[in-house]
């Protein structure tokens, strides 16, 4: 009896090991994606993969924001113009609501690292691409209005409409109140969620937007959340279930010998 229970547990390890070996390969894959490892996620070109680590800086290292000036690795801004549109309904009594459009918006295009939780920010990392980029919690860094100016009133300096990137366009209907000024960031050191597609370029791997998709960018996020991985479950199920099988076959193989 002895002896056909240990043949049987062996035959169970024998088919276990393949899936064992299997499940460890797929384990460590997602180890090396987890860690951010170049090699690992250029494995993946094509796929679409989620990434979270430290922002650090680009090929052109850090830069600064257009509007404020401040140090980041990516910023973007838009301008606001609020305006009370035209009364339609000629009464004196008619009451107006204000409104506004965006008439000039911005994102920097320059590439940004991104690495693992204390990692090296100028060491091997890999990159994003923003173009074609959702940012979800930017940091906000300037919110400014600036009011038209007024008859016999002394205006305030507008230092930042000669720096605002890009076309200044819309349609500038009704009557105008101010301008508005935002500004997000993401800096040095931010922690990020990314999500999109690896690709190799010039030797680098670049997380870009999918193809007719949106690169999802979201700083903020808490990269020392635990969550065991799916993998990684798996893996030592399944180890744990060889070694038992193995140990388990041979021992009562063995005895089952020397009992006969």
């Amino acid at each position: 009896m002895l002896l056909v229970i240990g043949s049987a547990l062996l035959v169970a390890a024998v088919v276990l090991l393949p899936l064992t070996v299997i499940g460890l390969r797929r384990w460590l894959r997602q180890q090396g994606i987890a860690r951010l490892r170049p090699s690992a996620l250029a494995a993946q070109q094509g796929e679409r993969v989620t990434l979270t680590g430290v922002a650090a800086p680009g090929p052109a290292g850090t830069i600064s924001s257009g509007l404020a000036g401040a140090g980041c690795v990516w910023h973007g801004h838009e301008v606001l113009r609020h305006y009370w549109p035209l009364n339609r309904d000629g009464g004196d009594s008619a009451v107006r609501q204000r409104t506004c459009d965006s008439i000039a918006e911005y994102t920097s295009e320059d590439l940004f690292g991104l690495v693992p939780e204390g990692g090296d920010p100028e060491g091997e990392r890999i990159f994003v691409d923003p173009d074609e980029s959702e940012q979800r919690g930017a940091e906000l860094c300037l919110q400014r209005v600036v009011g038209r100016p007024q008859p016999g009133v002394a205006a305030a300096a507008d230092d930042l409409l000669p720096r605002v990137k890009g076309r200044i366009s819309g349609v500038f209907r009704g009557e105008t109140i101010e301008f508005e000024y935002r500004e997000w960031v993401i800096r040095r050191g931010q922690s990020v969620r990314v999500t999109g597609v690896p690709a190799v370029r010039d030797g680098q791997v670049v997380i870009t937007a999918p193809e007719g998709g949106k690169l999802l960018v979201e700083p903020g996020v808490d990269v020392t959340a635990v969550r065991t991985p799916p993998r990684r479950t798996e893996a030592f199920s399944l180890t744990a279930a060889f070694v038992v099988c193995a140990v388990a076959g041979a021992v009562l193989l063995a005895l089952g010998l020397s009992v006969g």
